[in-house]
């Protein structure tokens, strides 16, 4: 074994390598703060506070990324676009989604290589939850 930093970076999950939860935190509470304010996004939200879908935002990415696995023990699988199904996904959806994402991700301000890396995830994952045309 090395002394070499890139060793211990190896070794770390993203979650990790990117601040661990509170780094993931700060991401879902400033998208949320954007959903709150957006007349497409803020009805596929029936809670009147946003709280609990933020919570559950940050533990799914939390996990997804390699921290603790609370979303899967509280929650069960993912099962994204089953969860998404009762919501009209379309491309304007979609395109909001992102750019509150766009928003969020930007102020974290993270290295250039795992802002893309999650970037490339989020784009991913919107496309992926897009369910009518329109």
């Amino acid at each position: 074994m090395t002394n070499d930093p890139r060793d211990t970076l190896q070794e770390q999950s993203f979650y990790e390598q990117v601040g661990g939860e509170a780094t993931f935190r700060r991401l879902v509470h400033r998208f949320y703060q954007g959903v709150a304010e957006d007349p497409l996004l803020r009805p596929m939200y029936p809670e009147e506070d946003l709280g609990p879908a933020e919570e559950r935002f940050a533990l799914f990415l939390m996990q997804y990324w390699g921290g603790p696995r609370t979303y899967s023990d509280e929650r069960g699988h993912p099962r994204l676009r089953m969860r998404h199904a009762p919501f009209k996904v379309d491309r304007a959806a979609h395109d909001a989604w992102l750019g509150h994402m766009r928003v969020a991700l930007d102020e974290l301000a993270l290295p250039e290589e795992q802002e893309r890396t999650l970037w490339n995830y989020l784009t991913y994952a919107a496309a992926s939850m897009v369910n009518t045309e329109g």
